[in-house]
């Protein structure tokens, strides 16, 4: 690869023989020196003889630039060509072996892509009543990619730094943290800048008054980690009732073998509830009933003839077999007797085709493995319901062997720790070929079987067996996900993400026609939060992209819900047209459903404008081209597309910023103009804050799902204030009101601590009022029930982050 020219400026060099050979140098080497008191941008090295407090050196330390001696280029001239930078840097010895170097640090983490500048993040109201080293520190900062105010700082903008020359009693009053000038050279180079003896006499004495808090960053992100790790392998589901369930290798008694031989006479002679009776007489740990018996039982049972008394019976028997010979405790025979058993008798086909039969034949429909009595036989719906019911008891009981730590080897009786993949469970859901996908076809069908018992299909059915069904088949669905994540998520954590992203959307496309009542009430019924916080998302994003309204691809966190999620329910509750059977599809949730098909998908691709993310050398968009040419056509195209909105919010459009983290009036130098934009977008807010609610029940089923999005994000990520541990939380929110959320997460590697602090960042935020305006006059003012709770839940997470910063500033 072709080294760029490198660029020179000097600092500290007074000797002109010295500085005029080096010059020489530059330009043998075909180098460039630029001149100057300051210091310039394009510099790529700066050339100094040792450490010095100048403009050039603090400003060539924030930008990354190689701050090196002159011995650099002249032995370089001496090779013939530049030599490599590394043993030329500058440096402070501090012992026989060790030096510090004091632009090292910084320069890697932008060259590396890390950061842009010591001071990204930065929004600076700098006050220093001298106006030339006002000028010297505004540079300085924007060398480090800083965003520099004067007196007064716009309106809009939430300062990270007041930074003042001298102090004074009232600098404290400006909206951000304040900060001596001497708080730039101890940023830089931290407990190092004492050692490099600059002259900071009066400055330091202010500083030590204003003391930063000194946080040992590196040790918190691993303080998060293991606070997130711990956070993940939490139980979400506690079953008590099986802490009674009994090791069958140590029985509670001793017991006579039972001879079963008579019950095939009974069961051939018609007499079962003899049968069952000698069973249920029978059933003790380590002792199984043949296989066969209870084939037979069950196969009698399907024909619909069964009593009342024969189906008690029978689940009684089943209740004990499980609670005297659980499969999660037993060799792999005993699950092998599991899996002989649960199957249908006449098809064996295995677990699932079982257990799909009997929620289809719950639901009345034909779609059983054979064909079955019917119209449904109250008998037989009862015995399917049981069967329900059982299935979701042994899985239960299998999640907690895992959970509970039963999972484990007994070596005193030789029973070896049993695999979580060949549970009865993930041989149910999931054949060999699907075992890393968590939508497998059985979940799929599962997850239509849902829709199926939730539609309106059923209405003319009782709604106490309704939502009975519903209740089990949500239980089922939240065990065998937290069974699948708890399996993958140390081998593989993206892929669990995948996984649960592919479900939720998939559920979320698949509910997307049931009304807002029903869609409410399966959302309650979650036990999961995992699993609830991950549906919830989704549906929200769906009914988003129905009307059209496209939110930002990036994954969850609170920071998405305060500036995504919450202007978009504004929009939805002044939708003046919506209904949950509508057939519009999404085109994606986050751009990728991946469920439509391909006659769709074509379709699809045919209406999207050619070009359409295509920006020129001007940095116009396909839609500033077509309006400039007065192509009409292509400019209706592109606003008919889903997520094009062209009365979105001013105060969004000045919010939106570049990839140096600058917006709109950031870049805008003239004050009348500032002025302008910001009255132009106040006035456009409020027209939009006064608009009435038009679409009162799109409202109330986007404040609900808000409002459990809420409340599952706060327990399922562990917020300081919540399960975070206080001593943890409480140095990232010193961290974080001592410095911006770029220098608390400087390089940082592991993104689920980085999120947790961009969530308290958020908190925090919130706890200032920051985002209070983005729900809209109309919404805060609607007293429906949901959207009310909504409002409730915002600000009981204002005053929880107010109450950190109250016992984080008490000590």
């Amino acid at each position: 690869m072709e080294r760029c020219t490198p660029m020179f400026q000097f600092s500290g060099i007074k000797i002109r023989d010295q500085k005029r050979a080096l010059i020489q140098g530059i330009y043998h080497l075909s180098g460039k020196y630029i001149g100057g008191s300051v210091y310039q941008t394009a510099c790529t090295h700066l050339i100094i003889p040792h450490v010095l407090a100048s403009e050039k050196f603090l400003a060539s330390c924030a930008a990354g630039k190689w701050v090196v001696t002159p011995d650099y280029v002249l032995d370089s001239v001496r090779n013939g060509s530049w030599l490599p930078e590394g043993l030329y840097e500058v440096a402070i010895p501090r012992g026989s072996m060790s030096a510090f170097y004091p632009a090292r640090h910084w320069r890697k983490n932008v060259t590396s892509g890390a950061i842009t500048g010591a001071f990204q993040g930065w929004k600076v109201l700098l006050m220093v009543q001298d106006a030339s080293r006002s000028i010297m520190f505004k540079r300085v900062l924007e060398a480090g990619t800083a965003i520099v105010y004067s007196y007064p700082p716009p309106s809009h903008t939430v300062i990270t730094h007041v930074i003042v020359k001298p102090i004074t009693q009232d600098a404290s009053s400006h909206n951000g943290p304040c900060f001596p000038v001497t708080h730039i050279i101890q940023y830089l180079f931290g407990r190092n800048c004492v050692d490099m003896k600059f002259n900071v006499t009066d400055d330091f004495n202010e500083a030590k008054e204003a003391s930063v808090v000194d946080v040992d960053f590196s040790k918190l992100e691993g303080d998060l980690r293991d606070h997130v790790i711990e956070q993940e392998d939490r139980p979400r589901l506690l079953f008590l009732e099986f802490l009674s369930y009994h090791d069958p290798h140590h029985p509670l008694s001793q017991v006579i073998e039972t001879d079963f031989g008579n019950i095939g006479t009974m069961i051939e002679c018609g007499l079962f509830i003899e049968a069952l009776d000698t069973i249920r007489s029978a059933v003790f740990p380590g002792i199984l009933p043949p296989a066969p018996y209870l084939v037979a039982l069950i196969e009698y049972a399907q024909q619909g003839s069964a009593t009342t008394l024969f189906l008690r019976t029978f689940q009684q028997i089943m209740h004990r077999l499980l609670v005297a010979n659980p499969p999660w405790l037993a060799p792999a025979n005993v699950k092998k007797y599991y899996s002989q058993v649960l199957q249908c008798p006449h098809c064996k086909m295995g677990q699932w085709p079982f257990l799909e039969t009997a929620i289809s034949y719950c639901l009345s429909s034909e779609a059983t493995c054979h064909q079955l009595p019917g119209p449904a036989l109250p008998t037989l719906l009862n015995f399917y319901n049981d069967v329900l019911a059982f299935f979701l008891k042994l899985f239960q009981g299998e999640l907690y062997s895992i959970t509970g730590g039963d999972f484990m080897q007994l070596p005193e009786t030789g029973v070896y720790q049993v695999s979580k993949s060949g549970s009865l469970l993930y041989r149910t859901f999931w054949t060999v070929w699907e075992r890393s996908t968590l939508l497998s076809c059985a979940v799929k069908k599962l997850v239509q079987l849902m829709m199926q018992a939730a539609s309106g299909d059923n209405a003319e059915r009782d709604e106490e067996p309704k939502w009975h069904l519903l209740a089990i088949l949500l239980d089922l669905l939240s065990v065998l996900v937290e069974f699948w994540f708890r399996h993958h998520c140390k081998l593989n954590h993206k892929l669990v993400e995948k996984g649960l992203k592919d479900l939720s959307d998939h559920f979320a496309i698949s509910s997307q026609y049931l009304s807002s009542v029903v869609l409410a009430e399966m959302v309650a019924r979650i036990s999961s939060t995992r699993l609830k916080l991950a549906l919830v998302d989704a549906i929200f994003r769906n009914i988003c992209c129905t009307i059209g309204i496209t939110l930002a691809g990036e994954p969850l966190s609170l920071k998405k819900v305060m500036l995504s999620y919450l202007p978009a329910l504004g929009r939805l509750a002044q939708s003046q047209s919506w209904t949950h059977h509508t057939t519009k599809s999404c085109t994606s949730l986050d751009t990728n459903c991946g469920t439509l098909s391909s006659v769709e998908n074509e379709s699809r691709k045919e209406c999207i404008p050619r070009g359409l993310n295509k920006v020129n050398a001007a940095g116009e968009t396909l839609l500033h081209r077509a309006c400039k040419r007065n192509q009409v056509e292509t400019v209706i195209q592109i606003l008919a597309r889903p997520g094009i909105d062209i009365n979105v919010k001013g105060s969004e459009l000045l919010q939106q910023a570049d990839e140096k983290g600058r917006t709109t009036l950031d870049l805008t130098s003239d004050t009348s103009e500032r002025a302008e934009l910001i009255h132009s977008a106040q006035v456009g807010d409020s027209k939009l804050n006064s608009a009435k609610v038009l679409n009162h029940a799109l409202l109330e089923a986007g404040s609900c799902m808000l409002v459990h999005l809420l409340v599952c994000y706060q327990q399922e990520k562990g917020l300081p204030g919540s399960t975070l541990a206080s001593d943890v939380g409480h140095t990232l929110v010193r961290g974080l009101e001592a410095h911006p959320l770029q220098r608390v997460t400087l390089g940082w590697t592991d993104q689920r601590a980085v999120s947790l602090a961009d969530d308290t960042h958020t908190l925090l935020e919130l706890a200032r009022g920051k985002h209070s305006g983005q729900v809209c006059e109309a919404v805060k003012a609607y007293e429906g029930e949901n959207t009310v709770i909504l409002m409730v839940i915002l600000g009981s997470m204002q005053s929880k982050g107010q109450t950190l910063l109250a016992e984080v500033n008490r000590y």
